[in-house]
């Protein structure tokens, strides 16, 4: 059996056991209690869903503290306040981005990297496709490490990749809760 370093699918593993677990806790006593005491948070509640919301491994707990909200607050406003806390996880993934895997990445670019691979890199295609590319990916219901991590080697500002981060995630989490009303007023 391969080691979890081989393993080729660790992304889509650890997004399939957190959904199994968010999908386990939806109907354990302890956690719907838990969610009931956010609800309790407000806005709070919404901010910590957002941070979660954001992560591989926690995503589907995000989602189900996003979505318990919806009974006792506006979808526009719970969107704002998870939007934040959304931000504030993203950005914590994107300093240790920008901090820590561009110097490990650098040594082995120096190393391996060839004329045509710098020249990709350096190219103006490159330099807007990247960020545009995360910021899709940050939007979507996808996780956002790997939206983040593609922003995050690149040159972008922390400033404005927490305006980006914030509209985006607010937008998206927002569209989120707009079709879990639709689907449960259905």
């Amino acid at each position: 059996m391969a080691s979890w370093k081989e393993f080729k699918y660790k992304n889509i593993t650890l997004v399939l056991i957190g959904l199994l677990i968010a999908f386990f806790l939806a109907d354990y006593l302890p956690f719907q209690s838990l969610l009931l005491k956010l609800k309790e948070l407000k806005y709070l509640g919404a901010f910590l869903g957002g941070i979660l919301f954001v992560s591989t491994f926690t995503f589907g707990i995000g989602t189900i503290i996003l979505t318990a909200l919806t009974d006792s607050f506006s979808i526009i406003s719970i969107a704002f306040f998870a939007g934040l806390g959304a931000m504030f996880g993203d950005f914590l993934i994107f300093r240790f981005v920008k901090d820590r895997l561009v110097e490990e990445i650098r040594p082995l670019y120096q190393k391996f990297g060839n004329s045509q691979l710098r020249k990709i890199f350096y190219s103006h295609l490159f330099a807007w496709m990247l960020p545009i590319l995360g910021a899709i990916i940050i939007a979507s219901p996808l996780p956002d490490e790997l939206g983040v991590s593609l922003m995050g080697i690149t040159n972008i500002k922390a400033s404005k990749f927490i305006l980006i981060s914030f509209i985006l995630n607010t937008v998206g989490i927002f569209l989120i809760l707009l079709g879990y009303q639709a689907i449960r007023s259905s």
